[in-house]
């Protein structure tokens, strides 16, 4: 797994911008998906949610994903779950001081930043905590819900 996380940081630029294609097409599907039902979709895509993201980017599952501003690196990765930026103890050499065999989170996420365009804009941005009553919960569904409902409507006449 680590060595296909690695390959998915030297690869950020175009998982950035399949990433950029999937959710337009799944926001486009929105009124499919609301239709079908949000509770009914959660289990199915979460399942193929965590077999995708597990290969690629050995996700944890936190529901709240920011792998396009962390330059394809799951801060959850970090043995200390820091989602702001490197602690005080990455090594000389650039490895993690908890795991000796991983680098740095953070080092392959501003690794991968720098591939992606406006990736180091983005991966300056604080995140939010982790609200752990979202794991195990799909994030693509949760995005789909958030850009649907922040979009206005027209109204009608």
């Amino acid at each position: 797994m680590y060595s296909v996380r690695l390959w998915s940081v030297r690869h950020a630029r175009g998982l950035d911008r399949f990433y950029g294609v999937f959710e337009r097409l799944l926001v486009r599907l929105a009124p499919l998906l609301q239709a079908i039902g949000y509770q009914r979709l959660e289990r199915p895509l979460a399942a193929v949610e965590r077999g995708v993201k597990g290969l690629l980017f050995d996700c944890k599952m936190c529901g709240q994903c920011v792998l396009s501003s962390t330059g394809m690196s799951c801060p959850m990765n970090c043995p200390k779950n820091l989602r702001n930026g490197p602690c005080g103890g990455v090594r000389a050499d650039g490895y993690c001081e908890v795991n000796s065999q991983m680098r740095c989170v953070w080092l392959l996420a501003f690794d991968g930043a720098e591939r992606i365009p406006g990736g180091i804009d983005r991966i300056r941005l604080i995140q939010a905590p982790v609200d752990r009553r979202l794991e195990g919960h799909s994030s693509w569904l949760r995005r789909v819900r958030e850009r649907t409902e922040s979009t206005p409507r027209a109204s009608a006449p």
